[in-house]
């Protein structure tokens, strides 16, 4: 007896692998949401931190689970699907003047805000409303930054890192002019 094989040239069993070997994928990644559940449902900081160690070690155990549920061939699919997914979500290279100056305004507003907190509740204690959201909404913001940017914004960012970057200058930046005298 042959075995019956479908189009796309897999077997049902492991098409059935592949597809088991995602939801535990899900699940490993989906477990970390238990941790803003807890602190919502006002845990104990003690049971919060254990069960983030807990979640930790599960998290590694699901994912080497799901690597020898799907097997070899699986996971290699399953990478590709994620990478071509993440490769449609990087920024432009190259962005326009407006769009630049409004992705600055987002990248420095909540740098700027974060420094300046500690000084204004120093000075002027009780201002600054304790809003968790609206400081999530500035981390949001800074992340939403660098997709703004665009690509080269980010290799910027990366050249601060590296201690041999250097600036090149390009027939598109205007001329420096220097003062002699």
């Amino acid at each position: 007896m042959t075995a019956s094989v479908q189009e796309s040239g897999t077997s049902p069993s492991a098409d059935g692998r592949f597809k088991t070997g995602i939801w535990i994928f899900v699940l490993a990644f989906a477990l970390w949401l238990l941790i803003p559940l807890a602190a919502l449902f006002k845990a104990a900081p003690a049971r919060i931190a254990a069960m983030t160690g807990v979640i930790f070690a599960a998290n590694k155990a699901l994912l080497l689970v799901c690597v020898a549920v799907m097997g070899r061939a699986g996971f290699q699919r399953l990478k590709a699907m994620v990478s071509g997914y993440v490769k449609g979500l990087s920024p432009a290279d190259t962005v326009g003047p407006t769009r630049y100056a409004i992705g600055l305004v987002m990248f420095c507003l909540p740098l700027v805000s974060g420094l300046l907190v500690p000084y204004v509740d120093r000075l002027w204690p009780g201002l600054r409303p304790d809003i968790w959201p609206l400081q999530v909404l500035g981390d949001i913001m800074l992340l939403a930054s660098f997709f703004v940017l665009g690509g080269d914004f980010w290799n910027k960012v990366r050249a601060l890192f590296s201690r041999t970057a250097k600036v090149v200058e390009t027939e598109s930046m205007a001329p420096v002019e220097t003062c002699s005298g």
